[in-house]
């Protein structure tokens, strides 16, 4: 396997803060990330040639160690509660530094990828993963720029997953050892001491539905969605687990999106 250490990515990593990587791999395709996968005994081949991995501890989100920066930018903006929970910038600023510091002589992987299928809202991502299969996860996950719009690709927010970083609740102000935390100022989302994925896929989630009601004019939905023959639009509302997908995989209709969509000024369905 080629590895990709650009310098132009390197630069990048760099003004991010990291420094001393044993490697970066920048792109790497989804063969790539499998063979990496399987060399580090990380994942294994299931029969039908998928590759499965164990998250470990955790195999869902923990959203009560789930917070958003609380500063000038969100303070009055956001609704604060049990489930948009305030943390500190001071607590941030330190774990940004620990997790930079826990990269040190480390491999990472990171992707370029963006959110939001509307060029109209489009938002550029730069994920960084600790392992090839996270990365591989975003991979398939987000939306793809072409290889000439990878040229100038520029980042709007970034995405750090630390998997093997563990917090000290009692040091670095969390509620136990993992957690996730969305600054909005930094436009960053930290991810330690969890491996499973979706921390990622919410994350971004959650900064799209700050984003496209309260800068963007549009109403970000949880929702599934298909079309019909007719342009007709179905959307199909309810709580994670309640069959959106299921209803939405209709082989009559085309499927548009099955968790996050927005409405526009123009009445328009965009897959997010």
């Amino acid at each position: 396997m080629e590895e990709r250490t650009i310098k132009s990515e390197t630069e990048e990593l760099a003004s991010l803060g990291f420094k001393n990587l044993s490697a970066v791999y920048n792109n790497l395709t989804s063969e790539e990330l499998v063979e990496k996968t399987l060399e580090n005994n990380q994942g294994v081949l299931a029969d039908c040639g998928a590759l499965v991995c164990d998250t470990g501890e955790f195999t869902g989100r923990s959203p009560k160690d789930k917070f958003i920066v609380k500063d000038d930018k969100t303070k009055d903006t956001i609704w604060w509660g049990d489930i948009n929970q305030p943390i500190t910038k001071e607590v941030y600023n330190h774990l940004y530094k620990r997790i930079i510091k826990y990269f040190e002589n480390k491999e990472i992987y990171s992707r370029d990828a963006y959110a939001c299928a509307s060029d109209k809202y489009r938002l550029n991502l730069k994920v960084l993963t600790e392992e090839p299969w996270q990365n591989l996860f975003a991979h398939n996950l987000f939306l793809r720029p072409t290889e000439k719009e990878l040229e100038n690709f520029t980042s709007d927010w970034t995405i750090i997953a630390a998997s093997g970083f563990h917090a000290n609740p009692e040091e670095d102000g969390t509620r136990q050892h993992n957690f996730t935390i969305i600054s909005f100022t930094k436009k960053t989302i930290l991810i330690g001491g969890s491996a499973y994925t979706g921390e990622i896929k919410k994350g971004v989630f959650t900064v799209m539905n700050y984003i496209l009601p309260q800068e963007r004019n549009v109403l970000s939905m949880h929702c599934s969605a298909n079309i019909g023959e007719q342009n007709d639009t179905a959307i199909f509302f309810g709580l994670s687990g309640t069959g959106k997908t299921t209803l939405s995989a209709d082989p009559t209709r085309k499927l548009i999106g099955d968790d996050e969509h927005g409405w526009d000024e123009k009445s328009a369905t965009l897959n997010v």
